[in-house]
């Protein structure tokens, strides 16, 4: 069984923010996939889906907390943290550029750190989506806007690699996925 993880905030405050593109790309997969629709599952403080092997969480508990989610799930279902695939925004990443790798330090996002904290250990699989190298010192503020205009295409182009990643990742393990997009 795998558990697909996509991090952002809860709320229409949080829609359409560049936080929230983990949150996005899992609901873009659930519609490709004809998953059906979210659950709201108050024992794991998220919102779920399940289908065969693969559940697909969008923790409801904000960002900062999104551990505690991700723990309540893995315990329940008996997962290991190599078992869990985490979708995410990145700063470190170029706008558009997307990249797939299990354990590493969480380079300051607040909820791979919290994902971290609680699974205590780093050794969970990242997809990685660059949203943009930030050149500005608020990064918090940066993070909690709207893409803009000239940077939607590049985001939906983003979000159909993702689609793809996760299918990889999924079907033929992390090494096919890390050699295609690393």
């Amino acid at each position: 069984m795998k558990l697909v993880v996509g991090l952002g905030n809860p709320g229409e405050k949080y829609v359409g923010v560049r936080h929230n593109l983990g949150f996005e790309a899992l609901e873009e997969f659930r519609h490709k996939g004809d998953w059906g629709n979210w659950g709201n599952e108050g024992k794991f403080k998220s919102e779920i889906i399940q289908k065969d092997q693969i559940i697909l969480a969008r923790p409801q508990t904000f960002m900062n907390n999104s551990g505690m989610a991700v723990k309540l799930l893995t315990t329940y279902y008996k997962l290991q943290p190599a078992d869990v695939i985490v979708v995410y925004d990145e700063l470190d990443l170029p706008l558009g550029k997307i990249k797939v790798r299990s354990g590493g330090a969480a380079a300051g996002h607040h909820g791979v750190e919290s994902i971290i904290s609680a699974l205590g250990t780093d050794q969970f699989i990242r997809v990685r989506l660059g949203i943009g190298e930030l050149k500005i010192r608020n990064a918090e503020k940066f993070v909690l806007e709207p893409f803009i205009h000239s940077e939607k295409s590049a985001v939906k182009h983003m979000i159909k690699q993702a689609l793809k990643a996760l299918d990889i990742l999924l079907n033929k393990g992390l090494t096919v996925a890390q050699n295609q997009y690393n």
